[in-house]
Parts: C-alpha cells; structure tokens; sequence
C-alpha cells in the first residue's frame, strides 16, 4: 500500500512536470517561429502536427528533468512533513522505500529509451517532410504570378504565368545577387517548381535559356539546356537547419550502420566523431532518468524543510550542473579531445557515484542538512553582528 502511493505521487508529480516544461518550451518555439508559420499561412491543425514531430526532440532531454523533478519533491514533501521520520521510527529504512522510485525510474528510462531509438528519427523526418510539403502547396509564398517575388533574401523570382498545380512556370526570370561581387540574372522560357526533400530546398528548374552574369562592369552571357536554381530554405525556417540530414536526426539502425560503414563519410572525421557522440548520447539520456532519479532521493533528505518552491530551484541546479557537464562531454567528444564513450557518460558515472554514497549517508542518517546549515549560519551572524554593537 505504502509503495502504491509513493508511486501515484511520483507519476502525478511526473506528468505535471512533463507537462509544464513541455509547455513552456512549445511556447517559446511559437515565439521563435511566428513569423514563418505567418509567413507560410500554416493553420493550427498544421501547426499542431509540427509540434507533434518536434515533440519526441524535446522529451528526449525533458524526461530525465521531469524524472528526477518528481523523486525530488516526493521524497522533500516526505521529509519535510515527517513521514520519513515516522516511517524510520515504525522500522522502515530508506532502502526499503526504493521499490516505488526504482520500478518508476526504470520506466522512465524505458519510456525515454524508445523515444531515443524510435520517437526522434519518426518526429525529426516527419517535420522535415511536413515543412517542405507545406512550403510546397503553397508555392505561391515563393513564386507569385507577375510578381517579382523576394521572399529569400538575395534570390528574386518572376514569372509570368505560375500552375501551382503542377508547379510549372512561364517566362521565367531569377535574380541572384548573393555571389560577392557578382550578379547573376537567368532567363528562361519555361520552368518547374520542385522540392528536395532530402536537403530540405525548394528547387527551380529551367529549360533552353540564358545566364546573364555582371561581374566587375563585364556582362558575359551563357546559354543552357537545362540549369537548377536551388533556394535555400534555412533562410526562412529561423532556428532550424534543413540541410542535409545529421546524426541527431537519424535513427538508431541508421547511425549504427553508418559507423560500420561510412562510406563517402570515411574521410570525414568530424563528421564520423558527431555520429559516435549521437550513438552514446542515444543511450546515456535514457539511463539519466535512472541515476538521477535516485539521485534526487538523498538530495530531498539533505533539504529537508526547504519550501517546494526553493527546492524546485535547486533540483533545477542540480540538473543544470549535469546538463552542463554533458553539454562540456558532446564538445570533447566531437572535437576528439576525449573518446566520446568516455566524454558522454562521465556525467552519469559522477552522478551515479554521488547517488550511491548519498543513499548511503541517508538511510544511516548522516546526510547534511543544507536547511538546517543555513538556519545555523544565520543565526551566528546575526549574533555576531548583534555582539559588535554591545
């Protein structure tokens, strides 16, 4: 009975803080992005399929915070109101409280390992594919009939006649002033619009024209029988790159079998190092819902008495200070400073460490008391203070 509640309040506690930082996330990515979901007329249905795709990249990294979160103040809430006192004085030690945290954990953990094998590479390629296919059907955000289109900067596109049907073009012109010191300006009669999905771009296709090229006061002037301009569509998707598809994106078979055989990427080191990085990333998020949420067990003993909100707060360092050691691990480890296992999963090997000896000094009751520490110190200074005007 006693594990059932403590692990109803663990999972109340987790879909709250899941859902709050969630929240707070999507939100700032509406912020980010309001002006190419203006700009694109995506409705809220699309919008909401978006977020939707986007929501396995972000849990990833939301669910251990929200895992260890929960433990926290389940535990705090425990031992600020004394039921781990009464508990310890009916014969109960604090092992014997771990069956409901450890099962809850290792869900999390299980929960968080299918979204990092499975969830990202479904949502990241699902985006990807939503926002070309949205860009797509409507074609005329970049290509208006009669209207000298200027929706990416440096590129300016005109046609005459415009199928957005078919995506085929009449009289054709683009203009293309993003060379340093050159300026291209391409005439054709006909033309089609297309996509590539795979790099995320928005392609014009044309057929029997001409490449006006200014250069220095010379005009030189090229035919052609065929000539693709492709317009980079990074330049409207603010904080989104749709460019090749990376590591971060790809699924677990994909970067397994790449690391076994790179191929064209074999002499791209930097590339292959970022790969290796993602494979450990792939597992040591997982297993952080574990160790951090047993690492949050002795935390909540050592702040025993501390209102919830402070200890929120606290939680939150905690966590910054292990996110921020990991963010340290990613950068070794594509830099080849350290080998990425190692620069990865140093993190959770310090944290597990720090767990083992927090749960330890805890069910023997020799945890510090950082409340009762800082109540003390106060107290001395005040009567210090109090002292030097006698």
């Amino acid at each position: 009975m006693l594990h059932r509640q403590i692990f109803k309040e663990l999972s109340s506690l987790f879909s709250l803080c899941l859902g709050s930082l969630l929240s707070l996330i999507l939100i700032g990515r509406v912020l980010q992005l309001r002006e190419l979901f203006l700009g694109l007329e995506v409705g809220p249905a699309d919008m909401a399929m978006l977020f939707i795709y986007l929501g396995p990249f972000f849990l990833l990294l939301i669910v251990p915070i929200a895992c260890m979160l929960s433990v926290f103040l389940t535990f705090l809430r425990m031992s600020t109101d004394r039921e781990l006192v009464a508990l310890k004085a009916g014969g109960l030690s604090l092992y014997q409280l771990l069956p409901a945290p450890v099962i809850f954990c290792l869900l999390c953990t299980v929960f968080n390992l299918g979204i990092s094998m499975y969830g990202l590479s479904w949502g990241m390629s699902n985006f990807r594919s939503t926002i070309v296919d949205i860009v797509q059907t409507r074609a005329r955000i970049v290509v208006q009939p009669g209207v000298f289109n200027q929706s990416i900067p440096g590129i300016m596109v005109y046609a005459r006649k415009v199928d957005n049907a078919s995506g085929k073009m009449e009289d054709v012109m683009v203009e293309d002033s993003t060379r340093q010191g050159a300026t291209i300006a391409i005439v054709a009669p006909t033309g089609v619009i297309e996509t590539d999905k795979i790099r995320g771009d928005i392609l014009v296709r044309l057929a029997d024209g001409k490449i006006y090229r200014q250069q220095k006061g010379a005009v030189s002037v090229l035919s052609f029988g065929e000539y693709v301009v492709r317009l980079d569509l990074n330049k409207l998707f603010m904080g989104f790159d749709l460019g090749e598809v990376k590591p971060k994106e790809m699924s677990w078979g994909g970067l397994q079998k790449l690391q076994a055989n790179p191929g064209e990427y074999e002499e791209n080191l930097n590339y292959m190092r970022k790969v290796a990085v993602e494979i450990q990333k792939r597992l040591a998020l997982p297993i952080a819902c574990f160790i951090l949420g047993l690492f949050a067990m002795p935390l909540a003993c050592a702040f025993e008495g501390m209102e919830r909100q402070m200890g929120v707060v606290m939680a939150l360092v905690n966590f910054l200070v292990y996110y921020s050691l990991l963010s340290i691990g990613f950068s070794a480890g594509e830099s080849g400073t350290v080998a990425p296992a190692v620069a990865v999963w140093l993190p959770n090997l310090l944290f597990a460490v720090i767990a083992a000896i927090g749960l330890q000094r805890a069910a023997r009751e020799r945890s510090l008391n950082v409340v009762a520490m800082l109540r003390h110190a106060t107290l001395f200074h005040r009567r210090k203070e109090r002292d030097a005007c006698h």
